[in-house]
């Protein structure tokens, strides 16, 4: 025999009201989420378009390629333009292999112990240390202690320091966000430790491991105060400069100077195109840097 069992109204009621609540309260919260993100869009969008229009529309190779000028008019940003990048990329091959090392040994090899614990601590610490701690450290290792001066070297060791805790720090979790089982399946499958990492742990941890190193490239190529205590303002005046004890003054620092301190009649234009510049390759540094991503998850899917 069947047992009917009687539905109280008042039960099934405030059962229907709650999940009434429940999904007005989450079209309220999605609604809220869409529209704080469309705000932020359009802020990014609208600064960028601030920034942008008056420097875009007058740049030229002649401007890309000139040698700076101090008191005419029509002065370029070709030396400045060209440190940016030697720098970058010293303190990238300089911090890279240093910051990937350390970030796969804290996240696999290294104890579980109290030293580790104080040694992430102070990684983290670091990670958020003003860059002009940087460019001071810079100054009492490469201007007083070897005595050097200010030299495109100094400035790319001293943002290769600062930014060694960042790739620590990003390495290590993105590794450490590997699934378990992956490495359980290569060591089963007769694998050492090293292969592991190498040719499982490393292709599934890339995309974190990548966005740390265009997060790093963006803000060293933006920097400003690390190059100026490490640096200094000048350039050589030479397009292709390829000494690394000659001053490195960058393009942020070039358009410091040419907001604070220049007196030549076109300095607004300058500020205006060099900002422009300096947006567009940052811009450019995060796509060619997001393309590997995009092939190892093509690569993934197949």
């Amino acid at each position: 025999m069947s047992v009917k069992r009687e539905v109280n109204p008042a039960t099934a009621y405030s059962f229907g009201k709650r999940r009434s609540s429940s999904a007005w309260m989450d079209r309220l919260f999605t609604g809220t989420v869409w529209g704080v993100g469309i705000i932020v869009i359009l802020f990014i969008v609208g600064l960028l378009f601030l920034l942008l229009q008056k420097g875009l529309p007058m740049l030229s190779w002649d401007f890309l390629y000139g040698v700076p000028s101090e008191i005419e008019e029509g002065g370029g940003i070709g030396p400045a333009l060209f440190n940016s990048f030697y720098v970058l990329i010293l303190s990238l091959l300089i911090s890279i292999p240093i910051g990937l090392a350390a970030g796969i040994y804290l996240a696999e090899f290294a104890p579980n112990n109290k030293l580790i614990e104080v040694v992430r601590i102070c990684v983290e610490g670091l990670s958020s240390v003003p860059s002009i701690i940087f460019g001071l450290f810079g100054i009492a290792l490469f201007v007083e202690y070897f005595e050097i001066g200010l030299t495109i070297l100094g400035a790319a060791v001293s943002l290769a320091f600062l930014n060694l805790p960042v790739l620590t720090r990003v390495t290590e979790e993105a590794v450490r966000a590997v699934p378990t089982e992956l490495r359980n399946g290569s060591f089963a499958l007769g694998a050492t430790h090293l292969q592991t990492i190498r040719q499982v742990v490393l292709p599934v941890a890339l995309n974190g491991i990548m966005t740390g190193i265009c997060l790093t490239a963006g803000r060293a190529f933006g920097e400003s105060a690390v190059i100026i205590l490490t640096a200094g303002v000048s350039t050589s005046g030479e397009m292709w400069d390829f000494n690394l004890l000659s001053p490195g003054g960058t393009l942020a620092v070039h358009l410091w100077y040419i907001q604070s301190e220049a007196i030549v009649p076109d300095a607004e234009q300058i500020a205006q195109k060099s900002t422009a510049v300096l947006i567009f390759v940052v811009l450019l540094i995060n796509i060619l840097f997001r393309v590997p991503l995009w092939f190892n998850s093509r690569k993934n899917q197949m």
